[in-house]
């Protein structure tokens, strides 16, 4: 049995930014960062829009306003020393309708109490910076970015590895048991003990703490965000990205238009309740996943809050029409055929027993574990402070001799 100070399971960007830190601190330790699949980055962190976000939708003085906002430097910095290609195109939140403008002009008195660099425009400045969009008026968004986070995570992985870290792929998690003295990890072909376990497991966050035998008041609810790719035609139909005003009720930005850094433009995403966590492909269903969904209490009374909103995701994911509607307020040139095929990608939506959706940071404990239950949006912006927030948590453990 491989002995080590510190295991971190899930190779996703929170992850990998938390091994990567974790070894700076602590160079003289043996870490290990296991990852189920062949590459790093497999599931979220490789299936969204590569945004760098600016931080418009956090309330003023929360940790995800600060992380976000601390997060989109650190992530172009760490860009800059690797090479990695980022860009800053900037994003306008497009306006169609009255309410969407009252939206918007909350949503600007929040971007100037978060101290960002905004702009507000009326019809007349958006037609002038993107003749392809209609709307009453927009919020301009300088400091919005793009990048290929599975290009980032893979270079956090190479750090973590030439500190002395070690990365173990093809390491499925099946059982994890805790002494006193240390807890040991069961994978397929041996086990793997460790002083102290830190769990970034994304999509499978709750089953990970239950295989851990811990007691949570949570289940991640998987929401399936469908992308569509349009035509190399097209590929200069936008300058900047182009968002719509969310509602403020709903935990999801709406269909929206995003310049990629390999040039092309995406369209996307909806939020369709999805019926298997992995579920990538045109068949998207587990009944193992399924029945302990339903089995839940909280899925129930989720579905009984949001059902009409439900009920717009499932139409708009059924009748591409409908999808397209969507895009059509702001871009009414866009036709069906311009929607054509692109992965998608599937949320871990943290939910409680009461049915409300987890908007903040959610860990679960014990005397040597961390499961990192809730990263919240947008944790791939933000996965370096959140990193350095999981390490400062650790530390934290220093009076229990976890670290000795």
């Amino acid at each position: 049995m491989t002995d080590y100070d510190f295991a971190i399971i899930g190779g996703g960007i929170v992850g990998t930014s938390t091994a990567w830190q974790l070894q700076q601190r602590y160079p003289n330790k043996r870490i290990v960062l296991l990852e189920k699949e062949s590459a790093v980055s497999r599931h979220q962190t490789g299936h969204n829009s590569g945004v760098i976000h600016a931080g418009v939708y956090y309330a003023p003085g929360s940790l995800k306003a600060r992380f976000c906002r601390e997060g989109a430097q650190a992530t172009k910095a760490f860009c800059q020393q690797y090479d990695i290609p980022f860009d800053v195109c900037g994003k306008l939140l497009v306006a169609t309708t009255d309410l969407e403008m009252q939206r918007m002009h909350d949503l600007f008195q929040r971007c100037q109490d978060n101290a960002l660099n905004v702009t507000l425009l009326d019809r007349k400045a958006l037609h002038q910076r993107e003749p392809n969009i209609a709307g009453k008026g927009a919020i301009w968004v300088a400091d919005t970015g793009i990048v290929d986070y599975s290009a980032v995570t893979r270079q956090m992985a190479a750090c973590f590895e030439a500190l002395g870290g070690e990365v173990r792929l093809q390491s499925m998690v099946q059982g994890i048991d805790e002494s006193p003295t240390a807890i040991t990890i069961g994978l397929a072909e041996e086990s793997i003990r460790a002083k102290q376990l830190i769990v970034c497991a994304g999509l499978m966050a709750d089953r990970l703490a239950q295989l851990q035998g811990l007691d949570i008041d949570f289940r991640i609810i998987p929401f399936r965000g469908e992308y569509y790719r349009l035509p190399s035609a097209q590929h200069q139909l936008i300058n900047h990205l182009i968002y719509p005003i969310p509602d403020p009720e709903l935990p999801f930005l709406g269909i929206h238009l995003t310049r990629m850094i390999d040039g092309s433009i995406t369209v996307g995403p909806n939020a369709l309740q999805g019926w298997k966590k992995e579920g990538y492909g045109r068949v998207n269903i587990s009944l193992k996943e399924s029945v302990a969904m339903m089995r839940f209490s909280g899925f129930w009374r989720l579905l009984t809050r949001y059902w009409r909103f439900g009920l717009t995701e499932m139409s708009n994911a059924y009748w591409k029409p409908n999808y397209l509607k969507q895009v059509n307020k702001y871009c009414p040139s866009l036709t069906l055929d311009d929607l054509t095929p692109y992965p998608a990608g599937i949320r871990a939506q943290a939910v409680k027993r009461d049915g409300s959706l987890v908007h903040d940071f959610l860990f679960a404990e014990s005397p040597r574990s961390l499961h990192v239950c809730n990263a919240p949006s947008p944790a791939a912006t933000a996965a370096i402070p959140i990193g350095a927030y999981i390490c400062d948590k650790i530390e934290q453990k220093k009076p229990s001799g976890l670290l000795v």
